[in-house]
Order: structure tokens, then C-alpha cells, then sequence
């Protein structure tokens, strides 16, 4: 991988090819023998892990979930003073949660932290654009000397412009992605590490039905959805690899529209799709994500019929999703092996 300060300077150098030689056709033989011998390996071995795991599945269907107590726990919320923010910070205030409320909005974000206050628990409001990295640093030095270490990180902050590729400065689609996408980098960054000291997290990210059914004039949204969606995959695997996935728990979110801007329900109906659409209250979105946490569930799709159909994938556990990946890569090589 070329360096990234040396990006238009240093050129890549290229890759030896040619064809190979006479005394190397014997052991392209064996080396194709062996390959194959992985390949049928990997796939038996594939299917004899799914056999447990379907087992399971069953079995899951005929028991309840452990719920898990977080009361006491500190949350932080991005985007907190408003629509599904706000009901995110008082659903988690319900459970017994002190709850940090950030968003550039400090006038409803005020009111937010009051009405979270009146359920019993410690809030306090962080004006931050999380957008910026030494802001979100500075924000986590704000949040523990007041309220303490975060345990629970909502990476909800977003915006949705309707407008297409071509519309719009450059700013303004610069500025989709960093809020919706570079947000959640930051945070991971700055907090991830305390939680994984203390032996006590969970992450969520609110993502978008978007990230798998994009459609028209939410280019910039969807791209940025799709980038969260990515982004929280390979995030929790790197968790699991380094053996911590058991303490830092990870629910990526998935909701249809909600039903939280007049201007969005009317350009929905002006595009002819507002009907295409489930359109969610937000206090039902909440209530999912809460759940999310409360019960460890890796995937919330809101609303659930559609967790079938774009989830499978998802739901796999690392080891078969990992070697279905590994098998599905490898049946690649062949088509560009020289011969």
C-alpha cells in the first residue's frame, strides 16, 4: 500500500509478471492441487459449522434473551436535543442511565437534559461539533470530569438533505459525509480505548435502511449510510480478533424514515415515494435502539420484517461469516492465475 504522504509523489512500482517457465510447470501443478484441496476443505469445513449454528437458531427461537442491567451507566448521545436523539436519551434515562446530550442546538438541548433530569438520573448538555476530531476529544474531557467515563456511546448525529449528486456545493456534500460518516470514526476513536480498560461498553451507531435500498436524491445520505454500515462491520470484527467483543458490545441500527421533519414527510410526497417507504415514529425507533442495547443484538432493523431479507449476512458469527468470506475470495484466484 503506497504511503500516504507520499500520495501523487512516489509512484507504485509495478508487479513482476510474465509467463512461467517449463521447470516451473510441475509445481504449478501440485501448488493447483493444493489450492483446490484448501478450496474443498474450507467449504465442508464451512457447512460443519453451520450445523451447530442452525441448532442454535432453533433452539434461540424457544428461549428468552438475557437482558442486561445498565443502570448507573453513563450514555452519550450525538445529536440528543432532537426528534430521535431526544427520545434516545429519554428512553435510556427510563433504564437508570445518566445521559450526556450533545448537539450543536444548546436551546433544546437545554430542555432535553430538564426533561431527563425530571426521571431521576444525572444529564448534562455538551455543545460539540462532532463532525471535528479535537472536538470530540475535547468533548470526552468534558463528559468524564462531569459526569464520569462513557459506557454507552449513540452515534446518532445526522443530516439528510434531499438533493441529488448534482445539486448542492461541494461543501454542502463534504459536509453530509463528515457529519453522518466521520463523526462515528472520531468517537470510535477517542472512546473505544476507555472502554476497553474498564471492561465495560457498548457502541451504536444509527445507521439507515438506506445503507441497503438507496434511492433517488439521498445520494450523499446513502453513501454516508453505507460508510456506517461498513465502517461498524469491520469495526466489530477488529473487536472480535482482538478478543474484546465480549466487553465492548456493538448495535448497528437500521430504521426506515422518520417521522421527524414537515419538510422531509413533503418532499417524500412530492417524489412520489412517501407510500414506497415505512415511515417510523420516533419514540418507536428509540424504544428498538434501546432494546439494541439492553439485549446485545449486533443488528436492529425497525421495522423487523425487513431483518430477514438484508440481515443474513450480518448475523453470521465471525468464524463462518470470516470463512465464507475466505472461500468466496479464493474461488476468485483461478480467473487471474497465470497459466
Amino acid at each position: 500500500m503506497q504511503s500516504l504522504h507520499n500520495i501523487g509523489q512516489t509512484p507504485y512500482q509495478k508487479a513482476l509478471s510474465g509467463k512461467p517457465t517449463s521447470s516451473r510447470a510441475g509445481a504449478s501443478l501440485v501448488e493447483t492441487l493444493r489450492f483446490i484441496a484448501s478450496v474443498v476443505l474450507d467449504v465442508v469445513t464451512f457447512f460443519v459449522l453451520l450445523v451447530p449454528l442452525v441448532v442454535q437458531f432453533f433452539a434461540g427461537l424457544t428461549r428468552k434473551a438475557t437482558k442486561k442491567n445498565i443502570s448507573g451507566w453513563t450514555a452519550l448521545v450525538t445529536g440528543g436535543a432532537n426528534g430521535l436523539g431526544r427520545d434516545i436519551c429519554l428512553q435510556l434515562a427510563q433504564t437508570g442511565c445518566h445521559i450526556a446530550v450533545v448537539d450543536l442546538d444548546d436551546v433544546n438541548g437545554a430542555q432535553t437534559v430538564a426533561d431527563v433530569r425530571k426521571l431521576g438520573v444525572k444529564a448534562q448538555f455538551f455543545k460539540a461539533d462532532v463532525s471535528s476530531f479535537e472536538a470530540v476529544s475535547n468533548l470526552k474531557r468534558e463528559v468524564s470530569s462531569k459526569l464520569g467515563p462513557v459506557d454507552i456511546l449513540v452515534n446518532n448525529a445526522g443530516v439528510l438533505p434531499l438533493m441529488s449528486l448534482r445539486e448542492g456545493t461541494p461543501d454542502d456534500l463534504k459536509k453530509v459525509i463528515e457529519i453522518n460518516l466521520l463523526s462515528h470514526l472520531w468517537t470510535l476513536r477517542v472512546f473505544t480505548d476507555d472502554m476497553i480498560q474498564r471492561k465495560r461498553g457498548h457502541i451504536v451507531a444509527i445507521a439507515s435502511i438506506a445503507s441497503y435500498l438507496p434511492i433517488e436524491r439521498i445520494i450523499t445520505y446513502a453513501a454516508s449510510k453505507y460508510g456506517v454500515r461498513g465502517l461498524m462491520g469491520s469495526f466489530a470484527s477488529e473487536l472480535h480478533n482482538e478478543g474484546v467483543d465480549d466487553i465492548v458490545k456493538t448495535t448497528t441500527v437500521y430504521p426506515c424514515f422518520i417521522k421527524t421533519r414537515l419538510e422531509l414527510m413533503d418532499a417524500l410526497k412530492k417524489m412520489g415515494i412517501k407510500n414506497r417507504v415505512p415511515i417510523m415514529r420516533s419514540e418507536t425507533v428509540a424504544r428498538a435502539v434501546v432494546g439494541g442495547i439492553l439485549y446485545n443484538k449486533a443488528h436492529v432493523y425497525i421495522p423487523k420484517v425487513v431483518g430477514p431479507f438484508v440481515g443474513i449476512y450480518e448475523n453470521l458469527p465471525f468464524k463462518v461469516a470470516h470463512l465464507a468470506k475466505r472461500c468466496l475470495l479464493r474461488t476468485s484466484i483461478p480467473n487471474v492465475m497465470e497459466r
